[in-house]
């Protein structure tokens, strides 16, 4: 059920309409979905106090209530593995509209899957899985269910995928974990039957699974 976390996270983001990443990580995690190691940085300061305690290479990615698609702004930088990347790319977002800081992110490898959700007002939430990352415009190559989602269910929407020999291992490439991929769906699902009388949209993309894990790197949360 929604806690007192969950609610103040939506009540402070109604203001803008969507949900700031930062917000949108913590508030996956109340409903024990996991994300990926991050922080966030007002100042260079404390981006170096995220690298010494975690390592490179990092993500960087512009907090602001302005922007929603921080890749269209050029909000978004990958692949950071030192002090002077870094502070070019703190540099470069100050500048961008709306800045609030920086959130600062540990790097993971794997399949890039999508999960989301939409609100219909006749059903309800319907779930979305498939590639996800850049992949998702060109192949489209997704499945839907109906919100909550059962065991068999995920299933089916899985084998669906005409991706599915990717993530069972192909040609040579691992699989990925599709137990733990299973259960952020099952997670997934039933978080958004306890938010859909506040969401419209919920993307998760990309979220990273390899042969151990499947977590989530970026997340947007709009509401209605």
């Amino acid at each position: 059920m929604m806690n007192n976390n969950v609610k103040r996270i939506i009540e402070i983001s109604n203001a803008h309409g969507w949900v700031l990443e930062t917000d949108s990580k913590k508030l996956l995690s109340e409903y024990d979905l996991p994300v990926t190691t991050y922080g966030f940085a007002t100042n260079y300061d404390e981006c170096l106090n995220f690298v010494e305690k975690n390592g490179f290479p990092v993500v960087c990615k512009v907090v602001s209530p302005d922007i929603v698609h921080k890749s269209d702004v050029g909000g978004v930088e990958v692949g950071i593995d030192n002090n002077e990347k870094l502070l070019r790319t703190f540099e470069k977002f100050k500048q961008l509209k709306g800045f609030q800081g920086v959130l600062i992110e540990k790097m993971v490898s794997g399949l890039e899957l999508i999960i989301g959700a939409s609100n219909d007002e006749q059903f309800g939430p319907v779930v979305l899985v498939g590639l996800g990352g850049v992949s998702v415009e060109i192949y489209k190559d997704t499945s839907m269910g109906m919100a909550p989602l059962s065991d068999s269910d995920i299933d089916e929407m899985l084998h669906s995928l005409k991706c599915y020999k990717l993530l069972e291992g192909y040609r040579g490439s691992k699989g990925i974990n599709i137990k733990k991929l299973k259960e952020v769906l099952l997670k997934f699902s039933y978080m958004v039957m306890d938010l859909k009388d506040y969401f419209e949209s919920i993307d998760l993309n990309p979220v990273i699974c390899n042969e151990n894990q499947c977590i989530i790197a970026d997340a947007r949360i709009i509401l209605r």
